[in-house]
C-alpha cells in the first residue's frame, strides 16, 4: 500500500465584517458613535442642553415674580396703540443687531438663521452678564457656519467696539440737534462722579497692559485675535454694504430701543418729549450700561429713573416708563426666545 502525500489543509480565511454603512468614510462620525457607546450619558446631553435654557428662564421669572406681576398691571392702563408701536420697534431691535453682526463678518450669512439667532440671543443674555449670553450664542453660531474661532471671536470683537461708539455719536448728534431742547444740565456729572469713573478706566487700561505684558500664555493669544480683528475690519471697512450695515445696525439698535422706551412713555403720558427721552436712554445706558448685570437689568433701570425724573417726569410715572419698557424688550420675549434658543440647539445651528 503506497503512501500518499499528505498536503497540509490551510486554515480558511478570516471574513472581514464590512464596516457600519456612513463611519467607512467618515472618521467623525465613527469617534462620535464609539464615543456614544463608551459614555451612554452623552446621548442625552443635547436634549438636556435643549431644556436648559428654559430652566434658567424659570428659575428668573420665578424670581422676579412681583417685578413681572407690576409691570403687567401699569400695562393695563396704558395705550395699546402706543404699546403696538412699541412692540413693533422691539422687533426692529433684532433686526438691527442682525444687521450689526452681518456687517461685523466679511462672509454672508443666512439671514433667516442670523435674525433667529438674534432673538434667540436676547434670552440668553437675560441670563448672563455683561452681553456674554448674546456672544455665546453668537459664537456658537458663526463656528456652526463654518468661520474659524479666531475670525468669529474678533468679529464679536469688533461689534462690541462699534456699538459705543455709534452710541456716543448719537449723543453728540443729538447734542448738535438741539441744543438748546434737551435737559441735560441736571444730568451732567460733577467732579466727584468723573473722579472715580476717570480711575476707574484708567485701573482697566493698566491692568490690561500689565496682562498683555507679563503674562506669556495670554500675550500670544491675545495678540493674535487683536491682529486678527484688525485686519477683518480693515477688509470690512473697504465694503460699503458692510460698514451701512456694521455702522447702521448699531445705530439702529440704540435708536429703536429709545424709541420702545419713549413709546411707553407716551402710552403712560409721560409728560417728556420723544428726543428728551431718546437722550435719556442713550445718556442712562452710555453711563452704566458697562455694568455687569444681566441684560442690564438694575443699574441701567434705575439710571433711566433718574434721568427721566431729572428731565420733569414725576417719579411714580418713570419708575412705571421703565417697569413698562423691561416688559416689552425682556420679559414678554423672554419665553419665545427660549423656545427658539432650544429649537436651536435641538436642530444642531448651535
Amino acid at each position: 500500500m503506497s503512501s500518499l502525500p499528505i498536503v497540509p489543509i490551510a486554515p480558511p480565511a478570516p471574513t472581514v465584517q464590512p464596516p457600519p454603512q456612513g463611519t467607512a468614510d467618515c472618521p467623525v462620525a465613527a469617534s462620535r458613535a464609539s464615543f456614544c457607546s463608551r459614555f451612554p450619558a452623552a446621548r442625552h446631553a443635547r436634549r438636556v442642553l435643549c431644556l436648559l435654557p428654559l430652566l434658567l428662564i424659570g428659575v428668573w421669572a420665578a424670581d422676579n415674580w412681583q417685578v413681572l406681576h407690576d409691570g403687567a398691571l401699569q400695562l393695563t392702563t396704558a395705550d395699546p396703540g402706543w404699546l403696538a408701536i412699541g412692540a413693533a420697534f422691539t422687533f426692529l431691535c433684532w433686526v438691527s443687531a442682525a444687521f450689526a453682526r452681518q456687517g461685523a463678518i466679511p462672509e454672508r450669512l443666512p439671514p433667516g438663521l442670523l435674525l433667529a439667532s438674534q432673538f434667540a440671543a436676547g434670552a440668553a443674555n437675560n441670563v448672563l452678564p455683561a452681553g456674554l449670553g448674546a456672544h455665546a450664542v453668537t459664537l456658537r453660531f458663526l463656528t456652526g457656519r463654518g468661520i474659524p474661532l479666531a475670525r468669529a471671536t474678533a468679529s464679536l470683537a469688533l461689534y462690541s467696539l462699534v456699538k459705543p461708539v455709534a452710541k456716543l455719536l448719537l449723543i453728540l448728534a443729538l447734542l448738535a440737534t438741539f441744543p438748546t431742547s434737551l435737559g441735560t444740565a441736571d444730568l451732567l456729572p460733577d467732579q466727584g462722579t468723573l473722579l472715580p469713573i476717570a480711575l476707574g478706566v484708567t485701573g482697566t487700561v493698566v491692568v490690561v497692559t500689565l496682562v498683555v505684558t507679563f503674562v506669556r500664555p495670554l500675550r500670544r493669544p491675545l495678540l493674535d485675535g487683536l491682529r486678527t480683528a484688525l485686519i477683518d475690519a480693515r477688509r470690512l471697512h473697504t465694503r460699503p454694504v458692510r460698514v451701512a450695515a456694521l455702522w447702521g445696525g448699531a445705530a439702529g439698535f440704540s435708536l429703536c430701543q429709545a424709541a420702545v422706551l419713549a413709546s411707553v412713555g407716551a402710552s403712560l403720558g409721560l409728560p417728556i418729549a420723544w428726543p428728551d427721552v431718546v437722550f435719556a436712554y442713550l445718556a442712562a445706558s452710555a453711563a452704566v450700561g458697562a455694568v455687569p448685570a444681566p441684560a442690564g437689568i438694575g443699574p441701567v433701570d434705575a439710571a433711566l429713573v433718574f434721568t427721566l425724573a431729572a428731565m420733569g417726569a414725576p417719579l411714580s410715572l418713570a419708575a412705571a416708563t421703565v417697569v413698562g419698557f423691561r416688559v416689552l424688550t425682556v420679559w414678554l420675549p423672554l419665553l419665545p426666545g427660549a423656545l427658539v434658543l432650544s429649537m436651536l440647539v435641538r436642530a444642531k445651528v448651535l
